[in-house]
């Protein structure tokens, strides 16, 4: 009987590469199904043990309402645009203002809460800061129903601006990624960053029209405003849903500094994949 040679074993090398081959558009999209659990397990992980759940994703921002809304809208009485409510006004810029702080405090602490499975495995280090950022989505989805049916027993309506929240809703993740893949990045040498993340988000939303309206920038400063990438996004923000004025044409500023970080962020991050398992 004649006998059959064993089949020679596949083998896979992986090796580093350098540059914008680093980023591997096609392996990543074969591992979208690790995408997606690593975004479920980040949702259940944070919610695992929790009395109110996901209600934790509408308290927080209806907290701050009521502080902001006491303090700016009664007591300081601050200006809100077409005179909207300030209950109402405050509570449409804290939501996307909550899902860009929660993007940035997530992913840029991703890989130091994840060293464990990227010394053990392999696959595109990307993805980790990737899912972090979509599993916020969850949470974001939850307050922005909350948003809706305010907007709605305000009174005020919807008009066609609303098919815009979309395209602010993706300049804002860009944006908050970009600066969680730079922070991830840096955390994995200085871990001082992740201490300092939260004051700095902090003083971030004091520079950003969350309490206050954009139109109390003077004229002369709103190109010098338009550097900070989330005043766009919130001025978007209530364009679409409570008929506040439109962004200006220094929208296109924020959104070149956004694609700027971004791609940065990128390309620090894929330099920092290769030696951050040593380090880890």
């Amino acid at each position: 009987m004649e006998q059959t040679s064993p089949r020679p074993l596949e083998v896979t090398r992986i090796s580093a590469r350098t540059g914008w081959e680093a980023l591997n558009l096609r392996e990543m999209w074969a591992r979208r199904e690790l995408l997606w659990f690593l975004a479920w397990r980040d949702v259940r992980v944070r919610y695992k043990q929790t009395i109110l759940g996901a209600g934790w994703a509408v308290l927080q921002p209806l907290m701050q309402m009521v502080v902001f809304t006491v303090v700016f809208g009664v007591l300081l009485k601050v200006k809100t645009d077409n005179d909207v409510s300030y209950t109402l006004f405050s509570f449409a810029a804290l939501v996307p203002w909550g899902l860009f702080s929660a993007v940035i405090a997530g992913t840029s602490g991703s890989l130091i809460s994840n060293a464990g499975i990227l010394s053990k495995v392999y696959f595109p280090r990307l993805l980790i800061p990737i899912a972090g950022a979509g599993a916020r989505l969850v949470d974001f989805a939850i307050a922005f129903v909350i948003l809706l049916g305010m907007v709605l027993a305000f009174g005020l309506g919807f008009s066609w601006n609303i098919l815009w929240i979309p395209a602010f809703l993706l300049l804002l993740l860009v944006t908050a990624l970009g600066f969680g893949l730079w922070l991830s990045a840096i955390n994995v040498y200085i871990r001082d960053v992740g201490m300092i993340i939260p004051y700095l988000i902090s003083l971030w939303e004091f520079a950003s029209p969350v309490i206050y309206s954009a139109q109390a920038i003077p004229d002369k400063w709103r190109i010098v405003y338009a550097l900070n990438p989330m005043a766009g996004v919130l001025i978007g923000f209530r364009w679409c849903l409570l008929g506040s004025p439109p962004p200006g044409p220094e929208i296109w500023i924020s959104v070149g500094i956004t694609l700027l970080v971004f791609l940065s962020g990128v390309m620090v991050f894929l330099r920092v994949q290769r030696t951050m398992v040593d380090i880890l």
